[in-house]
């Protein structure tokens, strides 16, 4: 099949289980409010609806930026950054002694680093926001003479480049690999990788809720388990390899792609969680109704995209 038919496929795929999820929702919501007397649906029940049409809406921004090949994915996930790292930075401890450094991440770093991936500069975007950015952070913010717990201020703002920044820069920079017999394709891969990490987080949570007993680490994100994990990463690991056919990769490179790039979003989630816990929030923001805000949608593929487009371009891009 052509890169078109392709897309073609795997959209009508997921539209199709998006159907049968909104029946599913709309149809739980209507045994539960159907009656003599008025009621509301449960908490969960509306919590299912709004996740639903929350994905309708993901779905569609996804497969309006593949329109527009992979300068609309590299427009997509730098405007995605940049909503990212304001939710990040806001619950950071920041001064008046910031704002030249706050600017300088936001409108020098952020769009530099989609501006090289658009390029194809791999030997500068890989280093950028690492080296560059990190050590000119600090040279703006000292310069303002604001001493006050410089050192945490600081490396929020590091932090906060290299999560939602660096690290989601490297879904579109999966359209500038050049693979061989793979030419023209290279946006399957960036549908490959976010299909594949978000249907992990959805199949941990079915298999925690379903199985689960042992928690993994109930001080940081007390919902997820053991079974929930394993039973949600072996699921999307079978996911990846029946979607081989999107990918240059043989089935069973396929699945150890998808293993490495959902064990890395596990634990991704964790870093994320912890980092609410220590802020004391439940969500990062409220963007998406019932995703909460873009980071608490995006924390998995933070870690795992970095990951899985390094594997990919060492031993197939050369």
């Amino acid at each position: 099949m052509t890169a078109d038919s392709q897309i073609l496929w795997l959209f009508g795929g997921v539209g199709g289980l998006l159907v049968v999820a909104t029946l599913i929702a709309r149809l739980l919501r209507l045994r539960q409010t159907a009656g003599d007397a008025p009621r509301q649906s449960s908490p969960g029940v509306e919590n299912l609806n709004a996740r639903v049409d929350a994905w309708w809406a993901m779905v569609a921004l996804l497969g309006l930026a593949f329109l527009f090949g992979g300068s609309g994915v590299i427009v997509l996930f730098a405007l995605i950054s940049l909503a990212a790292l304001r939710e990040f930075l806001t619950l950071t401890h920041t001064r008046r002694g910031d704002h030249w450094a706050l600017l300088a991440a936001f409108f020098l770093a952020l769009p530099a680093q989609y501006g090289l991936i658009a390029i194809g500069w791999y030997g500068l975007y890989a280093i950028f926001i690492p080296v560059y950015a990190f050590l000119l952070v600090p040279v703006i913010a000292v310069l303002r003479g604001d001493t006050q717990r410089f050192l945490e201020r600081i490396s929020e703002t590091q932090w906060g480049l290299m999560l939602c920044v660096y690290c989601l820069s490297y879904v579109p920079a999966l359209t500038t690999l050049e693979i061989a017999g793979f030419e023209g394709r290279q946006l399957l891969l960036v549908a490959f990788l976010v299909l594949v990490v978000q249907m992990s987080d959805v199949l941990q949570y079915v298999w925690g809720k379903l199985i689960g007993r042992h928690r993994i680490a109930p001080a940081v994100s007390p919902g997820k388990t053991v079974e929930g994990m394993a039973g949600g990463i072996a699921s999307a690991t079978l996911l990846g390899a029946a979607l081989w056919w999107i990918t240059p990769f043989q089935p069973w490179e396929a699945a150890a792609l998808a293993f490495a790039a959902t064990a890395m979003g596990f634990v991704g989630g964790l870093v994320m969680s912890a980092i609410k816990r220590d802020r004391g929030v439940k969500d990062w923001g409220w963007m998406i109704e019932g995703h909460g805000g873009v980071l608490d949608r995006l924390d998995s593929l933070v870690f795992a995209a970095p990951i899985f487009f390094h594997l990919v371009r060492y031993f197939w891009s050369g």
